[in-house]
Formats: structure tokens, C-alpha cells, sequence
């Protein structure tokens, strides 16, 4: 079984976005699931695409860095995003990074008019980052316009369904004792995914 972590945070090695990647391998390791670390700002990879590259893609030609991104996705049972919402939506390392590699043909494809998701039978979580207030994003539905745009609604139009999150907030004014309960819950989160999945069901 194969365990795909993405992670977007110019802090790759102090940011608590890091130590939130570490519980996630630490889950994995754990139940002897095999992980893949993709820190999308300490790799060589280019976040643009050119006009070039979409006219090459909807002609089946791949550039090779993304084709290898794709082999990862593929292969993986359970992917992890684990990034920081900056202005409501994604870093735009990781933007870029799902723009070249969320490609048609790959990701989706056009059937009878439609489009249909490609990335069926997968799971995926994602630990989202946040100097605001849970709480106050939920009183004035932010959460659910993320989830709209940002989690299921994105990665449903791939095929990949039931996408799960965590909002871990307020993170400039919570003591160290309340990170670490954090850190708790996307340890336990991941552990209850990969057993989920390990044992052939859904969560």
C-alpha cells in the first residue's frame, strides 16, 4: 500500500505545517505503510504552465517531471495535501503543482459532452493550516465554501471521493499544548484512514 503526502510551505523544515507532515509519516510508519514525501518548495518542479505545454497535453505529450508526478498519484491508495490557506485558497506552489498535474487525460477526461473523473478508488485527506478562527470560519460558512472549492469539490470532479479535512487554526496565539493536541488528531486521523483503507473499507 502506498501513502502520497504533498506538502506546500516555503518553511519546509520549521513551519508547524512540517511538524504536521512528521505525524503523518510517524502514522505511517507505524502500521508499516509505505510513504512518499513530495515538499513541493524544496523540489525542482516548475508551478507554471505554459500555454505550450496545455496544447501539448490535450495531444497525450506529458513533460516528463509531471508524468512522474502522475505515476506517484497513481500508485497511491491514500493522498495527503498538508498546506496553509493564504486568501482562501491554495499556496500557489501547490496551485501551479495541481495545475500541471490535475491534467486532462489524466485526472479527468471528456465522455459524450461530460467530464468524468479519472482518480476513482482513492482517499484523501487534507490538513489545512490557518491563522484564523475555526470557529469564526464555521459561524460564517467559510469552511464549507472551502469545501466546495478547495476539497471536495475539486477532487469529486477528479474521482476521487469523499475527501476529508482538518482546519487546525489560530496558530500565532495557541500555547505549544495546543498544537501537540493538534498534531494528536492528524496522527489519529491518519492512522484511521490507512486502517480504514488496509482492511478494504471507506472512511
Amino acid at each position: 500500500m502506498n501513502h502520497l503526502i504533498i506538502f506546500a510551505h516555503p518553511n519546509s523544515q520549521g513551519s508547524f505545517g512540517r511538524a504536521v507532515v512528521d505525524r503523518v509519516v510517524k502514522a505511517s510508519e507505524t502500521l508499516g505503510v509505505k510513504s512518499q514525501l513530495r515538499d513541493l518548495y524544496t523540489l525542482d518542479f516548475d508551478p507554471i504552465i505554459s500555454f505550450e505545454e496545455l496544447q501539448a497535453v490535450n495531444t497525450g505529450i506529458i513533460p516528463k517531471a509531471v508524468q512522474y508526478e502522475h505515476d506517484l498519484i497513481r500508485q497511491a491508495e491514500l493522498i495527503t495535501l498538508v498546506y496553509p490557506l493564504w486568501w482562501m485558497g491554495f499556496p500557489a506552489m501547490l496551485k501551479g503543482y495541481l495545475d500541471r498535474v490535475l491534467s486532462h487525460g489524466f485526472a479527468y477526461k471528456t465522455e459524450n459532452g461530460e467530464s468524468v473523473g479519472l482518480l476513482k478508488g482513492k482517499q484523501m485527506q487534507q490538513f489545512i493550516t490557518l491563522g484564523s478562527n475555526v470557529e469564526k470560519y464555521k459561524e460564517l460558512g467559510i469552511d464549507q465554501s472551502l469545501d466546495h472549492c478547495l476539497v471536495n469539490g475539486l477532487f469529486n470532479y477528479c474521482g476521487i471521493e469523499n475527501v476529508t479535512y482538518e482546519l487546525l487554526g489560530d496558530l500565532h496565539l495557541i500555547d505549544d499544548e495546543a498544537r501537540r493536541a493538534m498534531l494528536d488528531i492528524v496522527e489519529q486521523k491518519t492512522q484511521e484512514k490507512l486502517t480504514a483503507l488496509l482492511n478494504g473499507k471507506a472512511v
